[in-house]
């Protein structure tokens, strides 16, 4: 089995499936997949174009992958809800464009609850982490390895969450994040934070990574302004967050995060 060169894919080449491999016959393999030696495809899974899956992966059935995916050596998708209330409805896992899942890392479809569980586009799962059922994953989310997830976590835009996390079930995770490795996160974590400990805790806003990704001086003074009042003063939440409405509108990436803490139900860490 070769690697498909641009050229290939230009053209459009049909699936390659590795002779010990086993797929279903009402699985959909776009052009240029490959399916690594003794993987295993079943029912009503879909694969979008030249999305590679190595040795011995298990997409064991009502899975949609996008294109350019790379699904590594032993990675299992699309498997039962760990939930006892789950009674064998029909659900689905979907993983959008360009992610890559590495090895062992597991991802399992959703209940009745939401119906799906779903994993962005340009992501990446490290080994051995667990997305559980009915989490939401948005795009180029980073994973790092064995991070554990109960279900129906959300997890928002570039946020980035250390190795050997563990994450309760119903947390949300806010854009641009840093969860640092070996947390326990057990309330909402605000976006363009960073956060870390057993118990958890607020360390400032994610400079390097606002910074990483684009955002302005102008709005990262902003961002700062706003953390202290909410999280280094000697306000409460809901007195700061009047005071910061009392002061007019505020740029976009202020709102954003005010309106996260509006919408918790955990309660977010501080």
């Amino acid at each position: 089995m070769t690697t498909p060169t641009i050229a290939d894919r230009d053209r459009g080449i049909p699936a390659q499936i590795h002779a010990t491999a086993i797929v279903h016959g009402d699985a959909e393999l776009a052009e240029g997949v490959q399916v690594g030696p003794y993987a295993i495809i079943g029912p009503n899974v879909k694969i979008g174009p030249n999305t590679v899956l190595g040795p011995h992966a298990y997409v064991e059935r009502d899975t949609r992958i996008g294109r350019d995916c790379f699904i590594a050596k032993g990675a299992v998708l699309g498997t039962d809800p760990q939930d006892l209330k789950y009674e064998g409805e029909q659900t689905l896992l979907m993983v959008g464009d360009n992610t890559t899942i590495r090895e062992y890392a597991t991802l399992n479809r959703g209940t009745r609850a939401s119906g799906s569980t779903e994993v962005g586009s340009g992501c990446l799962l490290m080994a051995y982490s667990h997305i559980a059922h009915d989490c939401r994953i948005a795009d180029h989310v980073i994973i790092a390895n064995a991070v554990n997830m109960g279900g129906h976590v959300v997890i928002e835009e570039y946020a980035t969450v250390g190795g050997v996390a563990a994450i309760h079930q119903f947390v949300r995770i806010g854009a641009y994040a840093f969860i640092g490795g070996a947390s326990r996160v057990p309330k909402d974590i605000a976006p363009y934070t960073r956060a870390a400990g057993n118990p958890i805790k607020l360390y400032g806003l994610n400079m390097v990574g606002l910074e990483r990704r684009g955002f302005s001086l102008e709005v990262r003074q902003e961002l700062k302004r706003a953390y202290r009042l909410l999280f280094g003063s000697d306000l409460n939440i809901s007195q700061a967050i009047a005071e910061l409405r009392s002061r007019g509108p505020a740029i976009a990436e202020v709102e954003r995060l005010v309106a996260f803490i509006e919408a918790s139900e955990r309660g977010v860490s501080v």
